[in-house]
């Protein structure tokens, strides 16, 4: 995977150790970028503040924009095509979402990124054990 998604991701948030992390922390921190900006635009959904709802929820679409730049798929094969149209379904619905003040389609976002963040989390411990192991 590339940087080119987290590079977008660490310009704004430089302030949370992006510049010294690891390509797997890199996408892990997108990820939870991602989730904590619909829960902030389901927050504003619901206060009725129309504006500050549709620009978390730009904010996420451009981190999942950075998610899928960030995939090999070249060499990525199927998990690289799967995440891909995952990430495409995530958008379009965020658009959808913003459009018609949804929150269910909020929520089926959040469930897709929560599914993938379940999967990246545990390939990063796979990879830190392996790193363990190598250097023992």
């Amino acid at each position: 995977m590339g940087f080119s998604g987290a590079t977008a991701y660490a310009k704004v948030n430089a302030s949370s150790g992006v510049e010294n992390a690891d390509p797997h922390l890199l996408i892990q921190m997108l990820i939870d970028g991602s989730i904590e900006k619909l829960n902030r635009a389901k927050f504003f959904l619901n206060d009725k503040n129309t504006a500050q709802k549709g620009t978390q929820i730009s904010w996420a679409i451009s981190i999942i924009g950075g998610l899928k730049a960030s995939l090999d798929m070249q060499n990525g094969g199927d998990i690289a095509n799967n995440l891909s149209d995952l990430y495409d379904y995530c958008t379009v619905t965020l658009a959808q979402a913003n459009v018609e003040n949804d929150e269910a389609k909020i929520d089926s976002v959040l469930s897709v990124l929560n599914e993938i963040k379940i999967g990246w989390d545990g390939i990063r411990e796979e990879s830190l054990q392996m790193t363990e192991k190598t250097n023992a």
